[in-house]
């Protein structure tokens, strides 16, 4: 089963979404397909067995919208210098097109350069470079500006074309309003121009206002050409109704200039070709505003884009050579100097630094590198040179696959938008039947034809469903894009929606609540053995050993500058622990039963080593020559913001639980440390989805945050996994939510922003479906009835326009959102 991300045009409201779902879903072999309108994508799971993108394609414009597939080969513009005449020209479109890969090739003289179209797994651009400068020629360096970012170029010129109709629909809809206001205008000091007096030349008058309109309708055409091919499939849409209500304003108008050529001068009363004129200006208008604000919903994935260098510096054979990012390959080795962005992620060869990587994990303080540590593509080198190798590169690297994950995000819908998606196709006929039936009504009761046009004309224009179907996409695409921004990324709308429901949140322990590491916390000395010596044998002991618990002892040495000394004798007892000889002293170091063995009385030393032990630490007693010379204990400790980021969330609401292997003692000491009430300890990683599953059977919706390839089934088995970012990449797949940072203050913050998006949906849904409920009765003319007003659908038009906008712009305002404020905030109540 593939899955593909394409792009729709053409779509205007949540009826041609529901649309391009129904055709494209009835293809055999697709299995799913949902349409996001804001993003404007079509999510594709298909058998490529069974159907292809070109029936897609096919499906998707017979429904009258477009569909933009995905390109199958690069093209690449390459600047050449040294051609002089026609022949150079046919002497490097042979060379090039020689290679393999390449499936055309065109050379302009005037603007010395080749236009390539090449298939990347099968030929690179430094080898097209090569053939051209075997054949003589000198190939310059690609222009940057032939990688811009096709999506967004789309976006920007169908933005310069709309506001293109708008100006020529507005420079039609202006004149014909000034027209159509002639009988009070002398009144104010602007006269109707005499020669089309509507009294004295009603002709005339008319005729001026046909030709008026012409234009607009020319710019709104995509009203009728979209909406009419819609109503042919019976599935009309906004575009439909706006079709029909300018198109019966402007037949009536013609009908009236008809009347007015066989002699019925009173007719120009009843020309509303301003009405059709200024209601496509307004909705166009409307549209652009919309575009240019859904354009800023997806800022988050320009940002992400722009992160990437465009260059990488390769070393070949010891030379070094600037290349573009596209053609570093798995297994180049690579330099980066002080300053320099991370071309693709890789591993340390040589050399140390300090690198930034908070436009991944939004963690301002910069992480140290050397050899054999990995390095992140994007993240930017701060003081030092260093030379790695490429692990990953192109979609592979890890900001591709970030990019990749908010797109897919953004693109989905959260079952939320079920209930718009329902309304919406429902929604259209019903406010056809309610126009035609309101118009029939004022008719029924003695009003003017004109009269009753209106009033089906302003039903239709200000039930457009546009607001509806924006409501909960475009709040989806800023929640997802503004947690991208903050190192937590969110799988999709499901997700989002799911997290604001959580009421207990399983933590992990080691990795999650603890550094994941164990640490020196005490050290206890006994029979005037000092503190530094009683360390320093233990690190020199433990050196030989490969046990973590000594190897943090080890770290704790090193990080005083204590130097280890030459062991003369070493012996592991397996679970006992350590006899050596250092600097002619025997040391001994292990566990109560170790010491019993090996006859040391251990004295006031047991008070401390239970008491130790009590605290969920372990204690490691030390004996030189025989005799007791202190404890070490060692423990893996919370990390510093575990215990804030705990308390936040019991103040939400939310009941906290641990889960750890750990026996029972260690796992309440630490609970007891960090502030959790209920803790399920001796669970064994195979036992922890079960565990899970035994909190999801008190009723409870349960989160599960874990970083370890043991918490994969675990995360899977919660209503909402979240992986801590610097877990295995199983855990990272089985998982909803990942943290970028392994900061529990995430896991607060996405739960916050999970609320603040379905907060705004909510706040959206409301007001679009509030805008109809009382928009439509007010439009079909209920206040008239009570002796109050009708709605001109001038007015009606601008108002959906700005209902759209509206919408738009509130789900905007969570660009504001902070994860680290929101805790901050949540934690300070």
């Amino acid at each position: 089963m593939k899955i593909e991300e394409l792009t729709v045009t053409g779509m205007t409201c949540a009826s041609c979404s529901s649309r391009v779902e129904r055709v494209v879903g009835k293809l055999g072999g697709v299995s799913r397909a949902t349409v996001n309108l804001a993003t404007e994508k079509l999510h594709l799971e298909y058998d490529e067995s069974v159907v292809q993108t070109d029936a897609v394609q096919k499906a998707v414009e017979g429904a009258g919208y477009g569909l933009v597939l995905p390109e199958k080969a690069r093209h690449a513009t390459i600047p050449i210098e040294g051609m002089t005449c026609a022949s150079c020209v046919a002497r490097i479109e042979k060379a090039v097109g020689k290679l393999e890969g390449i499936s055309s090739v065109s050379v302009n003289l005037a603007t010395e350069k080749a236009d390539v179209d090449y298939d990347p797994a099968r030929v690179r651009i430094s080898s097209i470079k090569k053939s051209i400068i075997d054949a003589g020629y000198t190939p310059r360096e690609i222009d940057a500006s032939d990688t811009v970012d096709k999506d967004a170029e789309r976006k920007q010129r169908e933005i310069r074309v709309m506001w293109t109709k708008f100006i020529v629909a507005a420079s039609a809809a202006v004149p014909l309003l000034y027209l159509a206001m002639g009988h009070m205008l002398p009144a104010l000091g602007f006269p109707v121009p005499s020669f089309i007096d509507p009294v004295r030349y009603p002709l005339a008058f008319a005729l001026v206002q046909v030709a008026l309109v012409i234009p607009a309708i020319v710019a709104g055409n995509r009203f009728y050409r979209v909406g009419g091919k819609a109503l042919w499939h019976r599935a009309p849409n906004m575009d439909s109704l706006i079709a029909i209500g300018t198109a019966a304003a402007v037949l009536y108008s013609l009908y009236s200039v008809w009347r007015i050529a066989a002699g019925d001068a009173m007719a120009a009363d009843n020309l509303y070709f301003e009405t059709a004129a200024v209601i496509i200006a307004l909705i166009l208008l409307g549209k652009t505003l919309e575009t240019v604000s859904k354009g800023r919903t997806s800022q988050a994935i320009k940002k992400l884009m722009g992160l990437a260098p465009r260059t990488a510096v390769v070393i070949h054979d010891g030379v070094e050579t600037e290349i573009p990012i596209s053609e570093v390959e798995v297994g180049d080795v690579l330099r980066v100097r002080p300053g320099q962005k991370v071309p693709v992620d890789g591993e340390v060869l040589d050399g140390y630094t300090s690198v930034d990587e908070s436009m991944l994990t939004g963690e301002s303080i910069p992480v140290e590198k050397k050899a054999g540590d990995p390095v992140t593509g994007a993240s930017l080198n701060k003081n030092g040179t260093i030379t790695f190798r490429a692990t990953r590169v192109g979609a592979d690297t890890v900001l591709a696959q970030i990019i990749k994950l908010v797109e897919q995000a953004q693109g989905s819908k959260a079952p939320i938008a079920q209930m718009a998606d329902i309304v919406s196709g429902y929604f259209v006929p019903i406010v056809m039947l309610i126009a035609l039936a309101a118009g029939a009504a004022w008719l029924i009761s003695g009003q003017s034809v004109a009269f009753s046009m209106t009033i089906f004309t302003a039903v239709l224009v200000i039930a457009c469903p546009c607001a509806l179907g924006l409501a909960t996409p475009t709040a989806i695409m800023v929640g997802t894009g503004k947690g991208a921004e903050t190192g937590i990324l969110i799988k999709g709308g499901a997700a989002l929606e799911a997290t604001h429901r959580i009421q207990t949140v399983v933590l992990d322990k080691t990795g999650t609540i603890t550094e994941g590491k164990p640490v020196v916390t005490d050290i206890a000395m006994a029979n005037g053995t000092g503190e530094e010596r009683l360390l320093q044998l233990a690190a020199s002991a433990e050196k030989g050993s490969e046990h973590p618990l000594g190897d943090a002892i080890v770290g704790r040495a090193e990080s005083r500058e204590l130097a280890l000394l030459p062991i003369e004798s070493f012996q592991a007892v397996p679970g006992r622990g350590i006899d050596a000889r250092i600097d002619g002293r025997g040391v001994l170091l292990g566990n109560r039963a170790f010491m019993d063995e090996r006859g040391v009385e251990l004295g006031a030393l047991r008070a401390t080593f239970d008491s130790l032990a009590a605290a969920g630490k372990t204690p490691m007693f030390v004996a030189l020559d025989g005799a007791p010379a202190g404890i070490i204990a060692v423990a893996d400790v919370p990390k510093p913001g575990s215990r804030a980021a705990i308390a936040g969330l019991r103040q939400l609401g939310i009941e906290v639980v641990m889960i750890t292997g750990d026996n029972e003692r260690t796992a309440k000491a630490i609970a007891e440390q960090v502030g959790v009430d209920r803790v399920l300890a001796d669970v064994l990683p195979h036992q922890k989805a079960e565990a899970v599953r035994g909190v999801q059977e008190d009723g409870r919706r349960v989160a599960m945050v874990g970083d370890g390839i043991n918490d994969a089934a675990a995360l899977a088995q919660a209503d909402i996994g979240i992986a801590i970012g610097s877990g295995t990449d199983v855990a990272i797949e089985s998982a909803d939510i990942v943290l970028m940072k392994s900061d529990l203050g995430d896991v607060l913050g996405a739960i916050r922003l999970s609320k603040a998006t379905i907060r705004t949906i909510k706040q959206n849904l409301f007001w679009a479906f509030c805008y109809n409920v009382l928009g439509i009765p007010i439009a079909a003319g209920v206040l008239h009835l009570f002796g109050g007003p009708f709605l001109n659908p001038i007015f009606a038009a601008a108002a959906m326009s700005l209902s759209s906008v509206s919408v738009v712009s509130n789900a905007l305002r969570l660009r504001r959102f902070r994860a680290s404020a929101a805790v901050a905030a949540t934690i300070g109540r």
